[in-house]
């Protein structure tokens, strides 16, 4: 990530159910064979938690970019170069679509198949894999559940932390997934990582300056696509290109987001914004940069 940038609105989140979801955790490991974590593709560093890694330690792991049709399609692709560079397994996946997702099943299962095969082989009865899907909360993985088993098995709503209790969810003959809560590190210690987690949805809305974020995001996005801006929200070249107020004044504006006498409702055009980004109207974005991808002699990342 770049270095800490200034006057990054704080994001303070410690809601004290994450230290009991780390004790749920660390007592059902050994039920799995495999463990799915989940990452936002327009935040794959930001939504990678370190704790997950910690917890989960030598034992099979996929990570699974999830929402990529949110994200930049050529960035993804990056991030999924370095993962791999790591020695992880890495897909992209859209839980909502389904993209990717009979890739993920295939690969559960196999990276499962030496703990369900050695303990046949002491005597066990043969069984279906057994997954353990991990993620920060928001991060979609009610959805990709809910996808995989054909029917609303968990529970489904898009604010941080609604999946509250671990349940083990049944997806054909070969593989069950263990739900659990989302798990989220109890700070932020580079204000630029909760920012962009503040982007995307992640943390809800109450625990950060709203405003100050929204000032960021339209600095952020009027830097490198202030044509998104302009065609999406019918602003004049000069408009698109103002200073991070008077843009947001604009698109307030050309919305309809004003109150009597003419003055911005700033709550209800930074509602509209963040609405925009996070429901994919503002086209595909990422905002965590990937780190530079070797490539082959003939240029192409490698896989």
């Amino acid at each position: 990530m770049e270095e800490r940038e200034k006057n990054v609105p704080f994001v303070q989140w410690f809601p004290g159910h994450m230290a009991k979801t780390r004790r749920l955790i660390q007592g059902n490991l050994k039920l799995v064979d495999v463990v799915i974590e989940l990452l936002d593709a327009r935040v794959p560093m930001s939504s990678e938690n370190p704790l997950i890694r910690e917890l989960v330690g030598e034992k099979p792991r996929i990570v699974a970019l999830n929402k990529a049709d949110l994200a930049d399609e050529a960035q993804t692709k990056k991030w999924l170069a370095d993962f791999r560079a790591q020695g992880l397994s890495a897909l992209a996946i859209d839980s909502l679509s389904g993209t990717g997702l009979k890739a993920l099943v295939q690969k559960a299962e196999t990276l499962a198949r030496a703990k369900t095969h050695k303990l046949v082989a002491k005597g066990a009865k043969p069984r279906a894999a057994r997954a353990m899907v991990l993620g920060i909360p928001n991060v979609g993985k009610s959805s990709l559940i809910n996808r995989l088993a054909g029917a609303a098995k968990a529970k489904v709503e898009n604010r941080p932390g609604v999946t509250r209790d671990k349940q083990w969810i049944r997806i054909g003959k070969n593989l069950e997934l263990l739900d659990m809560p989302g798990i989220l590190w109890p700070k932020f210690e580079d204000p630029v990582v909760g920012m962009r987690l503040a982007f995307v949805g992640s943390v809800s809305d109450e625990v950060y300056d709203v405003e100050a974020t929204v000032k960021r995001l339209i600095e952020w996005l009027s830097a490198r696509y202030a044509g998104r801006l302009a065609e999406r929200y019918r602003l004049t070249e000069e408009e698109a290109q103002a200073d991070a107020e008077r843009l947001l004044k604009a698109i307030g504006k050309h919305r309809g987001c004003l109150l009597k006498g003419g003055l911005l409702d700033t709550e209800k055009v930074q509602r509209l914004l963040l609405s925009d980004l996070r429901d994919g109207r503002l086209g595909r974005l990422t905002f965590d940069e990937p780190p530079e991808t070797p490539k082959d002699e003939s240029g192409a990342l490698t896989e």
